[in-house]
Order: C-alpha cells, then sequence, then structure tokens
C-alpha cells in the first residue's frame, strides 16, 4: 500500500495532472463563491470535460474542484454577510460580526487557515479509512454489495432534511429514472417508447444539472442586485494565525466531526458545520462572545465543512454508497470508466485511491493559498447580481450536458428535469435521494440478481454482513419515525398555533398547492412505471415493479396527507406566486435558448440569447450586455481547440 501511495504522489509529478489539478481549484473557488452551486455546481460543469481524458486527470480535475469549494464560500459570509452556501451561513455569526468591528482579515485568516487544515485531516482520514476498511471490502460478496446499495438510498432518503415520506418517495423515483434504457440483466429496453435516443438511458450530467443547476438558477434569478457596499478587510492577518494557532484543538474536533458527517449518507456539510459549531459552543467555558466574533466560532464550523468532502469519499470509494450529490456524481464518473467501488477498486485500481487523497490535501492547501492572495477579487464577484451571472451559467451547463452523448435530446431532459426539480426544492421535497437513487439504480438491480442467481431463497440474508446492514437500515427508521409520532403530537397539542410556524425559505411552497401537485406527480410515475413494466420479461420487470410499489405506497400515503390537509386548511396556500412566476419565465428562456440552439447552432444561439437575457431579465446595462457577449463567443470559439468539446451543429448549418 505504501508503495501505491508513493506512486500516486510522484504521478502528480506529471505536468497534466498539475494543470487539471489547479484548473479544478480555480473552478471550485468561483463555484463557491456563487450562491447554490457549491460542489454539486463545480463537479456538474466540469464533468462533461473529462470525458475523454483519463482517469488521473479527470479525478485530479474533480477533487481539485470539490476540495475547495467550501474555502471560498466563507469570503461572502465574512464580508458581506451574505453566505456562498447554507454551510457558510454558520461562519457568518462570529465573522461577519468581526468584520464589523474593523476586523475581516483576521475572521478571512482564522477561516482559510481552519479549511485547508480540514482538508489536510480529511485526506490523513481518508488514506488511514483504505487499510483499515480494507479486510471488511474485500470480505464483501453481492448479497452484502446489495445490501449496501440499498443502504445508501435509503440513508439518504431518511437523514435528509424534511419529511421522511417525500425523501424515500425522491430516492425510489431516482431508481425509476435510473432503470430508463437496457436491462442488466436481460439486456431488454425498458421505459424507452421505443425512442432510440432512450436506449442507452438517461444522462447523469443532463439529470444532476438539470435538477439542480437550472433549478437554482431558476430560483434564484429573480436577483437582480448585486451586494452594493463591502466591509473593508483591515488589519488582523497575524492575529488571526496566531489565534488559529493557539485553537487547534477546535480545528482536530471540528475536522473529525466533519468526516463523520461526511460518512453518514444525507447528512452533508451544512449539518457537520453546525455540528462542529455546537460542540465548540458546549465545551467553552465562557460562552458569551458567540455570535459576538468569538474566533472559536469560525475554526470549528470551517475545519468541518472541508473534512465533511473527505468524509464523504470514505463510503463512495470503499462501498459504493455516496453520501451526497458531488460524490453520486464522482460514483458515476467512475463507472463510466469501468472503475466499480468497492472490492476491486481496492484491488485493482489502488493508485487512483492514493491520487486522490494526495489531490485533496494539495488542492486544500492551494485553495488556501489562493484565497489569501486574490480575496479582494473574490469579494468582488460576489457583488455581481445573480441574474448576470445566470446568463453565462445556463449556456456552459447546456454545453456541459451536450458533451456526455452529443444529443441535443440531453438538453431537453434537462431542461425537463430543470422544472421538476424547482418543484422539489420549493415543495420541500429533497434532491440528494433523488440522484443517489438514479446513480445506484443499476447496480442495485445487477448485485440483486447475482445474489438471487448464487444463493437459494433468502439465505443470503442470514449472512452477518447483511444483518449488521439490515440493522443500520432499520434503526434510523424506526427513529425517524419516532420523531415523526412526537411532532405531531406537539402539532396536534398545540392545534391553535400551527399556522405561526416559521416559513422554510429554502422551501417557501411547501404548505402549497404545489406540494399538492408534486405528490400526484409521484403518484402518477410510479402508477405509469408499474403499468409499463408488465410488458417486460419477468426478470427485467422484477425490481422495477418492486420499486414502483413501494413508490406507490409512499407517494400515495404522501397525496393522501396533502389532499386532506389542503381539505382541513381554512385558506389556500400560496399558489401563483412572483418567484413561482419568474422561475417559469427563466425556464421559458432556457426553452428558448435550447430552439435557437436547434435551429442555428450554438454559437448562434449563444450571441442572441446572451445579451436578450441581460437586458430584459438582468436588467443590465447595454455595455455590459455587449462585452459580456464579445468576451463569452470568444471563448466558446476558442474552447474546441483547448478542451475535448463539441459545440452543437444546429439544423441550419447542416443546410449549409
Amino acid at each position: 500500500m505504501l508503495d501505491s501511495a508513493m506512486a500516486a504522489l510522484a504521478s502528480l509529478a506529471d505536468p497534466s495532472l498539475l494543470i487539471m489539478l489547479l484548473i479544478g481549484t480555480v473552478a471550485g473557488l468561483v463555484m463557491g463563491l456563487i450562491p447554490g452551486l457549491g460542489g454539486t455546481g463545480a463537479v456538474a460543469i466540469l464533468l462533461p470535460i473529462t470525458f475523454g481524458m483519463e482517469p488521473p486527470q479527470a479525478l485530479a480535475l474533480l477533487i481539485g474542484a470539490l476540495a475547495v469549494v467550501h474555502t471560498s464560500d466563507t469570503v461572502s459570509a465574512v464580508l458581506l454577510g451574505a453566505p456562498g452556501s447554507a454551510s457558510a451561513s454558520v461562519t457568518m455569526l462570529d465573522g461577519y460580526s468581526m468584520a464589523k468591528k474593523g476586523e475581516a482579515a483576521r475572521a478571512l485568516t482564522l477561516a482559510f487557515l481552519s479549511s485547508m487544515a480540514g482538508g489536510i485531516i480529511g485526506a490523513i482520514g481518508l488514506t488511514l479509512a483504505i487499510p483499515l476498511a480494507r479486510p471488511l471490502v474485500l470480505s464483501f460478496a453481492s448479497p452484502e454489495l446489495f445490501m449496501l446499495t440499498v443502504l445508501g438510498v435509503a440513508l439518504a432518503a431518511v437523514l435528509s432534511r424534511g419529511n421522511i415520506i417525500k425523501g424515500v418517495s425522491a430516492g425510489l423515483l431516482g431508481l425509476v429514472l435510473g432503470m430508463v434504457g437496457t436491462s442488466p440483466t436481460t439486456a431488454e429496453e425498458r421505459f424507452t417508447f421505443g425512442s432510440l435516443f432512450l436506449g442507452d438511458g438517461l444522462s447523469l450530467v443532463a439529470v444532476a444539472l438539470g435538477i439542480f443547476g437550472l433549478a437554482e438558477i431558476a430560483s434564484r434569478a429573480s436577483q437582480r442586485r448585486g451586494q452594493k457596499e463591502t466591509i473593508s478587510l483591515g488589519g488582523g492577518w497575524g492575529r488571526g494565525i496566531r489565534e488559529w494557532l493557539s485553537h487547534w484543538t477546535q480545528v482536530i474536533r471540528g475536522a473529525l466531526i466533519g468526516i463523520w458527517a461526511g460518512v453518514l449518507p444525507g447528512v452533508g456539510a451544512t449539518a457537520g458545520t453546525w455540528l462542529a459549531y455546537g460542540q465548540a459552543v458546549a465545551t467553552a467555558k465562557d460562552k458569551r462572545k458567540f455570535g459576538k466574533g468569538d474566533p472559536r466560532g469560525i475554526v470549528g464550523p470551517e475545519s468541518a465543512n472541508n473534512s465533511v468532502e473527505a468524509g464523504d469519499l470514505i463510503p463512495t470509494l470503499l462501498f459504493g454508497i455516496p453520501g451526497g450529490v458531488p460524490s453520486a456524481m464522482l460514483l458515476g464518473m467512475l463507472l463510466t470508466y469501468g472503475i466499480q467501488p468497492g472490492p476491486s477498486i481496492i484491488t485493482e485500481h489502488l493508485d487512483l485511491m492514493y491520487l486522490i487523497v494526495w489531490s485533496f490535501a494539495i488542492a486544500s492547501i492551494l485553495g488556501a493559498l489562493f484565497c489569501f492572495l486574490s480575496v479582494k477579487q473574490l469579494a468582488k464577484l460576489t457583488k455581481v447580481p445573480f441574474a448576470v451571472l445566470a446568463a453565462g451559467l445556463v449556456a456552459v451547463m447546456l454545453l456541459g450536458s451536450f458533451q456526455e452523448g452529443g444529443q441535443l435530446g440531453d438538453l431537453w431532459i434537462m431542461i425537463i428535469l430543470g422544472v421538476f426539480g424547482w418543484l422539489l426544492k420549493s415543495t420541500g421535497f429533497p434532491r440528494a435521494p433523488f440522484l443517489i437513487g438514479f446513480v445506484l439504480a443499476i447496480p442495485l438491480e445487477r448485485y440483486y440478481f447475482l445474489t438471487d442467481s448464487l444463493y437459494e431463497g433468502f439465505d443470503w440474508m442470514l449472512r452477518p454482513g447483511v444483518l449488521v446492514f439490515l440493522a443500520i437500515l432499520v434503526l434510523p427508521i424506526i427513529w425517524a419515525f419516532i420523531k415523526f409520532i412526537r411532532a405531531r403530537r406537539r402539532t396536534n397539542f398545540d392545534d391553535g398555533h400551527r399556522d405561526e410556524q416559521p416559513e422554510d425559505d429554502e422551501a417557501p411552497l411547501k404548505n402549497s398547492s404545489w406540494s399538492l401537485v408534486a405528490a400526484g406527480i409521484f403518484t402518477a410515475a410510479f402508477a405509469a412505471a408499474l403499468i409499463s413494466s408488465t410488458s417486460f420479461s419477468p426478470e427485467a420487470r422484477l425490481v422495477p415493479q418492486l420499486v414502483s410499489i413501494g413508490g406507490l405506497v409512499f407517494s400515495g400515503i404522501l397525496l393522501f396527507t396533502e389532499i386532506r390537509t389542503r381539505l382541513r386548511a381554512r385558506t389556500e396556500g400560496a399558489g401563483w406566486t412572483l418567484d413561482a412566476g419568474f422561475a417559469f419565465k427563466t425556464f421559458a428562456w432556457m426553452t428558448g435558448f435550447l430552439a435557437l440552439t436547434a435551429v442555428f447552432g450554438y454559437l448562434i444561439a449563444v450571441t442572441i440569447f446572451i445579451p436578450a437575457f441581460l437586458l430584459v431579465v438582468a436588467r443590465a446595462r447595454l455595455k455590459v450586455a455587449v462585452i459580456y457577449t464579445g468576451v463569452l463567443y470568444v471563448v466558446l470559439l476558442a474552447l474546441p481547440s483547448l478542451l475535448p468539446i463539441d459545440l452543437p451543429q444546429g439544423w441550419f448549418n447542416t443546410l449549409v
């Protein structure tokens, strides 16, 4: 194992690997500043670029971005009081308080150094996990691997923030969507409805960018104003370094909490940072300064948010269970290269494992260094209105989705799923279980049939490993059910104040008629999948029918609850809100852009869509629109000669 680790380190001397690592690091820092994108947006946008690369270069690019997204999202939280991601909101409590006192440099020093240390400690944790987990992983057979895939979807659904039934329904629908295409057991087509385009299944990039990227743009594109005022950095760089060194125990504790939060599917960086902040408060003798500029309130959470991503890689690589959305996309990339996480990656691709470790550690150091050197420039980006950024992001995301299959159909799927992703986000459905279910659908089915063919009946369920995984699966469900019953009892006891609960900013329509529509869509989708699967062969329809029946049960409960809530409600919830109207207008602009691409080609579509969107939607000045469009056009024109990227050609170009 030491030889593999040293060989992986030596491979980073390859200029191509170092360049990819640097590009990924810079891209991750920029994406971390854009609200709502973070690690998900960074990996999803960079993923198409990896097609055609060798696995080491592709991993260096993605890991470089993933390691630093939580380093830069602190800049806007400290300087503007507007965190770049939900996890950075914890740092804002004490960081912004310091900045208002003229100590922004001190706060940023604590944050950057803690993020760097968290990434390094996370990489060490991943390194230690390889030899510790290797005997266990190598003992796994198909029954354990099948249970692990089930566990990945179930825990992501159960542990996700929000309604458990919504989480399970989303995970099951992701499994159904992942089964579109050729069956891994019988090689017959399923849910394709005679379409050759759907025969190969849906594109992972299109699904991820639609559910998360376009949905986020539609939710935030109404933000036409940037931050007008920024707080000066001031002094305190040296003081910040001294304070960081004095709180080294908080750094270690925060990083360890982050690793633990990353290992658990569905927990993620937000919960990990709050847990780290909670332990910092609980272990402090003097708690009066927390929230008013206490350095411990920055050190703990910032150490946790980077180590979460490293901890997330432990179950992803060793067991094939992605704990979050970025790792699910990383898992999908590995599968496209024929690299199967679990026993095979340890026996056949151990050098890649250690390449990931080294890349994560080096990127964490580079990310902190870049932030120190360019914090003033990074802060300027946070002043750009999101609507202005949205124009370029739409163009980049649609181009990225085109790279995997080279078909415009992927882009139409992406926009449709973007609308669906907006509906999920707005009504309180967790989207992570959906994507994790999509990625794990084929491995789950493959391991199930392999298990069924090797064992008589349900004898495989008596294997010790399977029993352990069953216990891990059942206990969180029981605990979540108990919490649900307790919450219901409290609600019924204080029924008169039911409407006074604070509204969820991330799910403003969860108590409206839109939530009923979402439940109806889920129920109809599962019913259609169940009916359609009756035409498949017995082997090909078994798993889709089991998933569809389970989905009908959960979505049926959800639909019944929503209908009862609507009937009992004294007043109807929010219907067609201003935000909903703006979101659908944004999707209409995306559809128009795609229609222009289909007819005239990508470059002409960009020159029409970008200035029109900037002038009409973002209400930018004409000078900004012209410069923006010109720069983007030149970059896109040069991109195919620099990277393995193809620009979509329209119907008009085929005639010329």
